[in-house]
């Protein structure tokens, strides 16, 4: 399952929606970083932790959306941070009586049986401005913006020269406004605090998709923005995610023009 796209930084891709966890090995085990969507996966990635000798010591949610908060009992007992804002908005969602069955509901049906909820969203948030990761391994920096989600953050992996970068710089999806705030300039100022780390980056991790490389690494940062300005001053360029998608995303266009309609309404 895992697959090595650094020293010591491995990851695993979820086969429905692309989503990349990522293994960071440090010194008495390993950061485990959005750790999956479905039981099997999870389970196996366990297994192969453990056959590697590497317990998972510490764990860390980019932001509070559903695919990157789930946790299995495999995969151990460590402690799962995310930012302040990150874990205060699980906290609100945790408190609904009614709140599996509405996250159940917004599952994609082809995963929905096997998708464990029981460990769902129990994220530590970390004090508001901590800008390092707690833990005993490479030194791991928070970028947290407001981009996309409640208290998303970014991990620049310092000595591997990794950036995990949640729900961005994807090459399957576009740029996912939050509904919240304002939502373009939040987003412009989230690629803005990414494009600030890109010389110290050689290989970028998206949230969902494949990885970026080098010279790739500033042309997603430049896609995205390019999407953003499009999307704020009513242009439309043709961004590729959108008019030649990968094959079997082409659904992932109505994400563009939901967007589109949204920000027409004046409800972006």
């Amino acid at each position: 399952m895992l697959k090595q796209v650094a020293e010591g930084v491995l990851i695993h891709r979820s086969e429905l929606l692309e989503n990349n966890t990522v293994v960071v090995h440090g010194r008495d085990g390993v950061l485990l970083v959005d750790a999956g969507i479905t039981g099997a996966e999870m389970t196996c990635l366990a297994a192969d932790l453990r056959e590697l000798d590497r317990p998972v010591v510490a764990g860390f949610s980019t932001h509070p959306d559903w695919d990157h908060v789930l946790w299995h009992a495999g995969l151990g007992e460590a402690p799962r941070y995310g930012t302040a804002r990150c874990a205060a908005f699980l906290r609100d969602v945790l408190s609904e009586p009614d709140w599996k069955a509405r996250v159940a509901e917004g599952l994609p049906p082809e995963i929905a049986e096997d998708t464990p909820l029981s460990l769902y969203g129990l994220v530590t948030g970390l004090p508001a401005g901590t800008t390092r990761l707690p833990w005993d391994g490479p030194g791991v920096r928070i970028i947290e913006h407001t981009a996309h989600a409640p208290g998303h953050a970014a991990l620049l992996i310092e000595e591997r020269r990794v950036l995990v970068a949640g729900d961005m710089l994807s090459d399957v999806f576009v740029p996912m406004l939050d509904d919240t705030g304002d939502p373009i300039e939040d987003y412009l100022a989230g690629l803005g605090a990414l494009q600030g780390v890109a010389d110290d980056v050689d290989v970028l991790v998206p949230g969902h998709g494949s990885v970026a490389r080098g010279k790739e690494v500033r042309a997603r940062i430049g896609l995205d923005r390019a999407y953003v300005e499009d999307l704020r001053d009513g242009r439309q360029r043709g961004d590729p995610r959108v008019v030649s998608p990968k094959p079997g995303w082409e659904w992932a266009s109505g994400i563009h023009e939901g967007q589109v309609r949204s920000l027409a309404r004046g409800d972006a």
